[in-house]
């Protein structure tokens, strides 16, 4: 064989390995990534709704009682329905009919965060997570620390917000709601019972108990 073939053979041989390895990095970058490797999403947490009275108002959409709640819902309650979310690990929220607030949580950073606009509302938090209310005017109008479980409560009216009972800040017949508070129930049945035995003692005592007839039986 002479030296011209012997080169040409050398050089086709070069070709293809080089032909060949090439073909071998192509297919190597196209495996799929091994699922040992692969990261893990974490999953967003969900609260769960639940309603009485009808269904509620939850980003603009109706959603009823087993629809999933995530972070940053806004809730509106119609007049006559109300309505619990459950946070899970984190409390609950409870909202009054009437009401409009925007809900936000953190699973991981335990905390439970609720803007009211309008209406009255329970935030019931766990121990280590960290509760907040704030309106539109002000930031932090009631907070509660992560050292132990607790709850806040309270109503945004015409006059601004209100915190304590739902039901008392909302009117629920306390006495300064315009309702009668113990005292005064307390005195007015004391009032119907004395007055009338006084009156009746009285009108004994200058004869007009006795009957002015003898009786015929």
């Amino acid at each position: 064989m002479s030296t011209q073939r012997r080169k040409g053979f050398r050089a086709i041989a070069l070709f293809l390995a080089f032909a060949t390895a090439q073909v071998y990095i192509q297919m190597s970058f196209a495996e799929p990534t091994s699922s040992a490797t692969t990261a893990a999403l974490p999953q967003q947490f969900i609260a769960r709704l639940s309603t009485s009275g009808g269904a509620i108002i939850v980003n603009g959409l109706s959603a009823a009682t087993g629809a999933s709640l995530v972070t940053g819902a806004r809730i509106q309650t119609p007049a006559a329905v109300s309505a619990t979310v459950d946070l899970g690990p984190l409390g609950s929220l409870t909202l009054q009919p009437d009401s409009d607030v925007r809900l936000d949580f953190d699973e991981n950073g335990k905390a439970v965060k609720v803007t009211v606009f309008k209406g009255c509302f329970v935030l019931n938090t766990t121990k280590g997570t960290q509760g907040q209310v704030d309106t539109e005017q002000q930031e932090k109008a009631a907070e509660k620390d992560r050292a132990a479980a607790g709850m806040i409560s309270g109503c945004m009216g015409p006059s601004g917000f209100t915190q304590g009972s739902s039901s008392a800040a909302a009117g629920g017949g306390g006495a300064g709601a315009g309702g009668l508070g113990g005292g005064t129930t307390a005195a007015l049945v004391i009032a119907a019972i004395v007055v009338p035995a006084t009156l009746f003692a009285a009108f004994r005592s200058r004869g007009g108990g006795r009957n002015p007839s003898p009786s015929s039986i």
